[in-house]
């Protein structure tokens, strides 16, 4: 990946324009397991050890991919400042985290957790000060305190959405400006429908290592194609 971005670079294409940040759940074959497989599981046992007279069974296990909830649709509000219920779906997999840069659209820096992971932790492991530009666009998942004076640290400066207060209705100022960030921000998902929809994204690989070179492999790939994009343009 690095080695792509350096040849990247050399041919022009510098980070430029600032950089978007998002994550994307992604998913692998779901795991069949009793309650206290799970448990197990969760305390970071190895398929060995859970399944000792099973070494076949153990060995097609994925013992890093994680449930979580995918809550499905935009946020809405009642009058008096309360949110309306969403839509949960259950997803097993993993996360998928990458940052492109506004003026190009590649893929610059990529990681990959486990689905339960919080986006807002991954913020420092992918925004660099490569870019030429300050400004760093994500969604509000991504503010925090900490995310904020880690930014500033670095010299970088926060387009991060910022969220609604709590039981108050969001100031119109807030609006206009989450909705001006929106605008930049949405690029970011262009990305990932294009791997999911055109490549199939998907997990069959077993382990946290072997997906994250699956997910490297794909990144470049998208990375090629948006060469070819700007090739001919």
């Amino acid at each position: 990946m690095k080695a792509f971005d350096w040849q990247l670079q050399k041919n022009g294409y510098i980070p430029m324009s600032g950089q978007i940040v998002d994550a994307s759940l992604v998913s692998a074959p779901k795991q069949r397991n009793t309650e206290v497989e799970k448990e197990a599981i969760k305390a970071g046992k190895t398929g060995r050890e859970i399944w000792p007279n099973e070494p076949n069974k153990a060995a097609q296990k994925d013992m890093d991919a994680r449930w979580t909830l995918k809550m499905g649709g935009k946020i809405r509000y009642r009058s008096d400042g309360t949110s309306l219920p969403q839509i949960a779906l259950p997803v097993f997999g993993y996360k998928s985290h990458i940052a492109v840069d506004r003026r190009f659209g590649f893929i610059r820096e990529s990681a990959l957790t486990s689905a339960v992971q919080a986006d807002g932790r991954m913020l420092p492991r992918l925004v660099t000060t490569g870019n030429t530009s300050s400004g760093v666009w994500a969604d509000s998942a991504y503010r925090s305190q900490k995310n904020e004076t880690g930014l500033a640290l670095r010299m970088l400066v926060s387009r991060i959405h910022r969220r609604k207060p709590a039981g108050k209705p969001m100031p119109h100022n807030i609006v206009r400006a989450n909705a001006a960030k929106s605008a930049i921000r949405a690029h970011v998902e262009h990305v990932f429908a294009h791997q999911k929809n055109r490549f199939g994204l998907f997990i069959r690989t077993i382990g946290i290592a072997r997906a994250m070179a699956k997910l490297i492999l794909a990144n470049i790939a998208y990375n090629f194609d948006r060469l070819v994009f700007h090739q001919r343009a």
